[in-house]
Order: C-alpha cells, then structure tokens, then sequence
C-alpha cells in the first residue's frame, strides 16, 4: 500500500495489484451482502479450488479449500502436469453458494454446493452430458438455471441432479477469426442479459469480449468497442489479460477480477509467479462494460478498508491439518504426509524417486514474490529429500541431503544433471534457496536467478549453484501453473523441522 498525492493536496490511496499475487489463475467471484467470494483453478494440484474471503474486493483471507476430500478430487498420476482441475464459476443463488468446474482429468464437469464458502463442499454432481470446459451458472427469473460452456455453448441444466433439460446449443462465439472463445459468464444486468468471454488464448493474446440479448440463450449483439479488455501489443508490464468475471459492490459500483501475467527480463519476456488475479474498476457507459486502467497500483475503493493478516511465511508444523495454502501434488495420502508422527515436524514418505516423478511426495507453496528468501530445517535420517522450485516434472531445481552429502539438481526438459554438492556432517541441515531479480543487461538477460545453498553448522550459509530462472517459466515449459516451492522425499522418511518463506521486494 502506497499514499500519493494529487497536485491540488488531497491524498490519493492506491493498493497493490495484483489482489492475489503468485499461482491464482482464473478468478471467479460472487458477493453476498459486504462479502466477497473468490475461487481460483487448481490444476494438478491438492487440495483444489482455494477459496478466498474479502470484505473490500482488495484484501483476501484464504478460509479454505473447495476439494479437500479424495472423494471429490481424483487426479491420477498417471496424466501430465497442467491437467486437473480447470476454471471454476462461483456463485451465490437460493440461500447456497454453487460452484461448477471441469476436471479435465475425472469425468469432465461436476458441481458441488455449500452453505458455508469456508466448506464443507459437497460431494460433486457429475455433469457429463455438459460438454467442453470452463462451465458457467446464471439463473433467470423464472428460475432456470442455464450453464454455459467454453466454444461457446449452453445448456438448461437441473443442477440437483446434473440432467441436461435442453441442448447444447451453440452461441455468440466472439470475435470472427479469434481464436479460443472460452471462460463465458452469464449475467442478468439491467434490461440485458451479457455474455462476457475470453477468446485470443490466455497468452500475449489474450482479451475479454462482451456481448448482450434480450434472453439468456440469446441472440447476442457483440460490443462495437470489444475488445472490451487487452493489452495484447503493447509494452504495459502487466500482459496476457482475460479470463475476466464481474461484480457490483454494495454501492453500485461495478469492479472485474481477471488473471494477467507479469513477464520479466528480456525478450520474449519470462514471467515466473504463473498467472495471478488483478482487479479494476468498471464503468457502464450507453448499456457497455468500460474497463478501468490494469495497473501494478490500484485505486482504493471509496469505503472503508479491511486488512486481513498476512499468511505467515514460517511454519514449524506444530499444528494439525496442515494451513490451507499448502499444496501437494494430485494426492495428499496421510501414510505420505503427516505433521503427527514426529511432534512440530512434517514428515513426507517418498513414493516417486524424484521430481521427475509425478507420485513424487511433495509439499510446497506458491512463489507470490519476484525476490523472496526461503530456507528449511531438514533432516533426512536414512532417507533422501530437500528443498525444490517446481514447475512441472520437466522443470524444476532443487537441493536435497542424504548419507552425509548435498546435492542441487536441475531439471530442464530432457536434461537432468547434477549442478553442485558438498559433504556436510550427518543429521539435520539447513538448506536454502535465494530467488533474485535480475538486471536488466539486454534483451537475452533472464527474469532472475535461483540461487540454492547450505548452511554450516555455526550458522555460516554458502550458496552452492546459482541457476538461470528463464527455465522455470512458463514461456519455456508451457502449461498453466507458476513456480510452487516445498519440500520432499525421494528415497525413504524424511523430517523437515520447520519452513520459511521470507518475501523481500515487498
């Protein structure tokens, strides 16, 4: 949060944008009276669905997750990072809160219901006559409820049992030639229904496009300004903006929550944190959404501001379930991961013998910093495990202990090696990990560096590899996750006594 002044005196608030740094793409939201709800897609990730609670659009709490049980979230080891769970809708209808998504790896699209947006969820309705992804729900005034789907297309759904009433039908797809219409939403404003999307791809291109219909199968008549949102071809150091959904404040205001990127280093530019959550402020000008400036600084609402805390970057797993945040991946079995065998430790039992391996026993958090500091207590017994920077099975850095010795390790594609080590004496070691902006030096100079080390008994910390960063971004692994950093166990028991993460660009 910064406080700038305007030139006649008065003090201008503005708050940092994004909303949601880090891993957090795909926002969907819905208000019931001075609460804010929002969800996030998940992918290969567990527990799926974060949701997040604010009370002024700008300050979110995570209070839970929406597929915390095995029983709603099957994502076998057997298919590729970036799969899984995609693109959820939230939405408060009939006193409920209704959230549908697709699990591209599980029987398509499914719909789970709760009181409470903190859960427990529901087990999921499955909806396997709805067909494509990112499945949308509005509900008319005569109480039918229509689901909307990427391509795009529609159907009149019973969202009690999942039966489709009527279709698929197709409908207003965007801009001719655009490619990848997707991420629909459906709303009822004013005298209009608007179908609002995504289309160009959620790379450079892409944008959010709106339409409007006297009904909500349509006919649609597209915005003459869309576009209504895209950076695509400009050097504004916020791109790939889309995936956009809307709400109206208390007070009539109208504000969109959308995922964007921010690319650093040179050309073509890298970006690192995965796709985030922004916020901007919307106007309605002749019957059309018109979009605020997305910038790094965000306007302060005009009402009162409600800051949450901050979600701590140390951990010493004195406490059972582990905090919300914390991730794993496809699976989370308690004979693997567990914070009660030894007390204030978090044990892992290695299943994949690696980070190759998609079974790999795993825990870790989003990268929501440019610059952050990270170091764990680990002690490996007679097993094998350490500290890593994932972006999938084929890129990702880590530094791990066994028999006495450390080792970094660098996986890029179809390389794998081993960077540095180094003896250290037997029992728990401190191992650790410097991410560090880099320079600008041209247009071949990458978005920064990861720095992994040990420290020495006596507390004297030496790095031991210094790692280009370019190679854990998406733009060259592709897919559509961002860094996740945790712990491990590729061979046996491993303990880690307690983790830190410590942000320092503010």
């Amino acid at each position: 949060m910064s406080d700038h002044h305007r030139p006649d005196g008065a003090s201008a608030l503005t708050l940092a944008n994004p909303v949601l740094p880090g891993f957090h793409p795909d926002p969907s939201i819905c208000r019931r009276g001075d609460d804010y709800y929002l969800v996030c897609s998940s992918f290969e990730y567990f527990p799926g669905i974060p949701v997040f609670h604010s009370r002024d659009l700008v300050h979110w709490k995570q209070i839970g997750n929406a597929l915390d049980r095995p029983a709603q979230l099957r994502l076998p080891y057997d298919r590729p990072s970036s799969g899984g769970i995609y693109a959820p809708t939230l939405r408060f209808h009939d006193g409920r809160f209704w959230l549908v998504v697709t699990n591209v790896n599980d029987e398509g699209n499914m719909l789970l219901t709760a009181t409470d947006p903190a859960g427990p969820w529901s087990d999921p309705v499955r909806l396997p006559d709805v067909p494509g992804i990112d499945p949308d729900l509005a509900w008319d005034e005569d109480g039918a409820c229509w689901c909307t789907v990427a391509g795009v297309s529609q159907v009149r759904l019973d969202p009690y049992n999942g039966k489709v009433l009527d279709g698929p039908r197709p409908l207003w797809s965007g801009s001719p030639g655009a490619q990848a219409p997707e991420a629909p939403h459906l709303y009822r404003i004013g005298e209009f229904w608007y179908l609002m999307i995504a289309e160009g791809g959620t790379e450079r291109g892409h944008a959010v496009s709106i339409a409007r219909g006297r009904h909500p199968s349509g006919p649609f008549e597209p915005c003459p300004d869309n576009p209504v949102l895209t950076h695509r071809g400009t050097s504004r150091p916020i791109q790939n903006t889309g995936h956009a959904d809307l709400v109206q404040a208390p007070d009539g205001s109208w504000w969109m929550v959308l995922l964007a990127v921010r690319p650093r280093g040179g050309t073509p530019g890298w970006h690192v944190l995965g796709r985030e959550t922004f916020l901007a402020p919307v106007e309605w000008v002749d019957g059309w959404p018109v979009i605020g400036e997305v910038t790094g600084e965000l306007p302060a609402p005009a009402w009162p501001l409600h800051p949450v805390p901050a979600t701590t970057g140390r951990d010493d797993f004195d406490d059972a379930p582990l905090p919300f945040h914390w991730l794993s991946l496809r699976a989370r079995p308690e004979r693997l991961c567990t914070t009660e065998e030894r007390p204030g430790h978090l044990t892992l039992r290695a299943a994949g013998e690696s980070l190759d391996a998609p079974d790999v026993t795993f825990v870790g958090r989003r990268q929501q910093h440019f610059s952050c500091r990270v170091r764990t207590l680990v002690d490996p017994g007679r097993g094998r495990g350490g500290l890593a920077v994932r972006l999938d099975e084929q890129h990702h850095y880590e530094i791990e202990a066994a028999d006495g010795e450390v080792r970094v390790l660098a996986r890029i594609g179809s390389l794998r090696t081993e960077v540095a080590s180094a003896p250290v004496p037997a029992g728990p070691v401190v191992l650790g990990l410097d991410v560090v902006p880099q320079p600008p030096q041209g247009p071949r100079t990458g978005p920064d560096r990861l720095a992994l080390g040990v420290e020495f008994p006596g507390g004297a910390y030496t790095e031991l590899a210094s790692l280009d960063g370019r190679y854990l971004s998406t733009e060259v692994a592709g897919g559509f996750t961002g860094r996740v950093i945790g712990m491990y166990a590729a061979s046996g028991t491993v303990h880690f006594d307690w983790f830190d993460y410590e942000p320092l660009d503010g």
